[in-house]
C-alpha cells in the first residue's frame, strides 16, 4: 500500500446531532406520567415469556446499567420497576423527519447516520452564519421548542471529531474541538471511544500496549497497516485528527434487508419457510423499487437460547428475481445445522449491488 504525506484540512464546519434517548424520550414526552421513571423501549419480558431484546432505554434506566441490544429478561432483572413499551416505530420515523426538516433550515448538507443522528456541514449555509456553535444553539432550541425533545450536538472541522464530540457530554450536551485542541482531545480519549474502533480491534491494541489516543501516535503508520490494512491508514490519521471524509447527502445503501422477531418460536420447517418467503419478497420489491440486483444474499437466524447464525450465499450472477432468491435462502437454511431450539428471529439481506443499467442483456 502507497504512504501518502499527511494532510491537514481544517476549513469546514461539521455538525453532529444525535437525539438524546430517541424513542425513550418520544414516549416521555407524549406521556407525562413517564417522567423521572426509567423506561425501556422493549417487549415486557412479563408478557413475552423473556423473549425480546432492548432498542433504546432512557438515562434513568441506564443507571441500573441497562443498553440496547440487551435481552430484556436481563433489563427487567436489573431495573425490575422499569416500565416496558413495545414502541411504536411508525412515529418514531414521522418524528425523524420532522428533525430532519429543521436541519435542512440551515443547510441541505445532511448525512442522516440513522433515525435520531445525522452529520450536517455548514461551512456555507442558508442563513450566512458564521459559527457552526451558534447554528448548533439554533438547532437544539428549534428541536426543543417544537418537537419538545433534546439532542446532543458536536461541532468540530470533521466528522470524525464531531461524532467524538456530541458523545463527550450528554444528554443536552454542545461539545466545541478547535484545530488547536485536537490533539490534546484525541491524546486523552481512551482508544475505545474512538469511533469505528470496535472490541476485537481494542483488545489488538491492548496487546500492543494502547490505551489512549496518545499511546496510539506512538505507533508507526506501517505497523498499522500491517495489523489492520486500510483500517491501519484511517487509525493513524484519527490519532492525529485528520479525517477528510465529505458529507455525503444521498448515502448509497450497501444492503437491504428484512428482518423479524417473533413472539412466538418457530419450529416447524413449513412455518419457517412460510416466514423466510415473506422476507425475500420484501427485499425483492426493494430491489425492484431501488432499480438494484444483488449478487450476495445472506440468512440471519436466531434461536431461542439466542445464538445467532449469519450464512451468506454469493450467486453466479447479480439478480432480483423473487423465485431465484428464494430458491438460494433456502438453500441456505438447508445447511444449517439441526438445532430442535425455536427460532426467534429470521432475517434475509440483499447485497453486492450492481445497477440495472450496468449490465448488457443478450437475447439470444
Amino acid at each position: 500500500m502507497l504512504i501518502f504525506p499527511l494532510r491537514q484540512d481544517t476549513s469546514r464546519k461539521i455538525i453532529h446531532i444525535d437525539m438524546d434517548a430517541f424513542f425513550a424520550a418520544i414516549e416521555e414526552r407524549d406521556n407525562p406520567k413517564l417522567k423521572g421513571r426509567p423506561v425501556i423501549i422493549g417487549a415486557d419480558p412479563r408478557l413475552s415469556g423473556g423473549r425480546g431484546v432492548v432498542s433504546t432505554c432512557n438515562y434513568e434506566a441506564r443507571q441500573f446499567g441497562v443498553h440496547s441490544a440487551m435481552t430484556t429478561k436481563e433489563a427487567y432483572e436489573r431495573c425490575p420497576q422499569a416500565i416496558f413499551i413495545s414502541g411504536n416505530y411508525a412515529k418514531y420515523r414521522q418524528v425523524g423527519q420532522q428533525v430532519r426538516a429543521i436541519f435542512h433550515r440551515y443547510t441541505d448538507l445532511v448525512e442522516p447516520m440513522s433515525i435520531d443522528e445525522a452529520y450536517l456541514d455548514v461551512t456555507s449555509n442558508k442563513l450566512a452564519i458564521k459559527s457552526a456553535v451558534k447554528i448548533a444553539k439554533l438547532i437544539q432550541h428549534d428541536i426543543w421548542r417544537e418537537l419538545g425533545l433534546t439532542c446532543s450536538a458536536g461541532v468540530s472541522y470533521n466528522k470524525f471529531l464531531a461524532k467524538l464530540a456530541s458523545d463527550f457530554e450528554k444528554p443536552r450536551g454542545l461539545t466545541l474541538i478547535l484545530p488547536e485542541q485536537a490533539q490534546a482531545f484525541l491524546n486523552g480519549l481512551p482508544i475505545e471511544k474512538f469511533h469505528g474502533v470496535g472490541k476485537k480491534t481494542v483488545e489488538i491494541l491492548h496487546e500492543l500496549g494502547v490505551y489512549t489516543g496518545e499511546d496510539l501516535l506512538g505507533l508507526s503508520e506501517t505497523v498499522l497497516i500491517d495489523r489492520f490494512g486500510r483500517f491501519g491508514y484511517d487509525l493513524y490519521r484519527k490519532a492525529r485528527g485528520i479525517n477528510h471524509s465529505p458529507v455525503k447527502t444521498n448515502r448509497e445503501r450497501k444492503s437491504i434487508g428484512s428482518e423479524r422477531t417473533y413472539a412466538k418460536l418457530l419450529y416447524r420447517e413449513e412455518d419457517i419457510k412460510l416466514e423466510l418467503s415473506k422476507h425475500v419478497k420484501r427485499v425483492a420489491k426493494s430491489l425492484v423499487k431501488r432499480d438494484k440486483l444483488a449478487r450476495t444474499l445472506v440468512l440471519k437466524v436466531r434461536y431461542s437460547d439466542f445464538t445467532t447464525l449469519t450464512k451468506r450465499h454469493s450467486l453466479d450472477f447479480p439478480t432480483r428475481e423473487e423465485e431465484l432468491m428464494e430458491r438460494e435462502v433456502f438453500a441456505i437454511f438447508e445447511e444449517l445445522a439441526d438445532n430442535p431450539s425455536g427460532i426467534r428471529l429470521l432475517g434475509v439481506t440483499a447485497t453486492g449491488f450492481e445497477e440495472t443499467g450496468d449490465l448488457i442483456l443478450l437475447d439470444i
